[in-house]
């Protein structure tokens, strides 16, 4: 049972799962300072300097944080934008090279592979045309 749980987490879909999520909770922290930090401020100053996470509305004894929820839509809008962007460049790398020139047929008769270039097949001798 311990050789197979090694197997398991030695593949590599395992391991780039693991790696990807590391580097998705560190990239979820800059996006989210970037945004606390240096966006939500700008913002703030053009429509007159207001604190987005010190926005709520108290209804009865419940406080409704909305300038947080506001953050934190932006914060994922940003990500998700990031990932269609990793994920379209990736896809452009993934293309498929473009198809080559044959370089075999079949010849009409005995139907072998035979080089293009051949006129008589050298498995029947018939001619090729």
């Amino acid at each position: 049972m311990l050789k197979e749980f090694k197997a398991f987490v030695m593949r590599g879909n395992v391991l780039d799962l693991a790696v990807a999520v590391i580097i998705g909770g560190a990239f979820g922290k800059i996006v989210s300072s970037l945004v606390n930090d240096i966006l939500m401020p700008v913002i703030g100053l053009i429509i007159g300097g207001v604190n987005f996470s010190e926005r709520s509305l108290t209804v009865g004894a419940a406080v409704i944080t909305w300038g947080v929820f506001v953050q934190t839509i932006i914060d994922f809008l940003i990500i998700a934008f990031v990932i269609f962007l990793i994920v379209k460049t990736a896809n452009k790398l993934k293309k498929a090279p473009p198809p080559t020139d044959p370089t075999t047929k079949e010849c009409t008769y005995c139907f072998t592979t035979i080089s293009i270039k051949a006129t008589r097949c050298p498995h029947c001798t018939s001619e090729i045309k």
